[in-house]
């Protein structure tokens, strides 16, 4: 059998298949559809575990220090986690892009982001190409930072 990335657990959605058709309320209270960026822009959606905690701190400034990066490469970056006000958090580190309230944990699900020791919800970042397809699932508990850096070089292959 091929070996798998050592990035991508089997539960996960897989490179290749069309991503999962996900409407969540952004931090404004609007609905963003995922499928709405289909032949207009790659999306970075990446999902963490709560705001305002360390790792996610992290991972999301990372994220807001690279926008100009991602804006180059033709991509909209959107954050998910459970949390059902985003608003302080985004004040407190000047976030300049979408995050997305997942309280129930449907988009989670639809996506198959795995928990790490069973309860923790996982850190993992897709990167979804202008056709709607999974072209990149990075699943990293601990290295938050490194998930900007993959999604990257996805999105910098992408454009070759």
């Amino acid at each position: 059998a091929p070996r798998r990335p050592f990035f991508t657990s089997p539960e996960m959605v897989s490179v290749g298949s069309p991503a999962p058709k996900v409407s969540l309320p952004d931090q404004n209270g609007k609905t963003v559809t995922l499928a709405d960026f289909v032949g207009k822009k790659n999306v970075v959606v990446f999902f963490y575990p709560k705001d305002d905690t360390p790792g996610c701190t992290t991972q999301a400034c990372s994220f807001r220090d690279a926008k100009p990066d991602f804006e180059s490469l033709d991509a909209e970056i959107i954050g998910v986690s459970s949390d059902a006000d985003h608003g302080p958090f985004i004040q407190k580190y000047g976030l300049q892009y979408t995050l997305l309230s997942d309280v129930k944990g449907e988009a989670r699900k639809a996506f198959k982001v795995p928990s790490t020791l069973g309860f923790l919800p996982g850190r993992v970042t897709y990167v979804i190409d202008k056709k709607g397809v999974v072209q990149m699932a990075f699943n990293s508990q601990l290295n938050a930072a490194q998930h900007v850096e993959e999604a990257k070089k996805c999105l910098n292959k992408m454009a070759k």
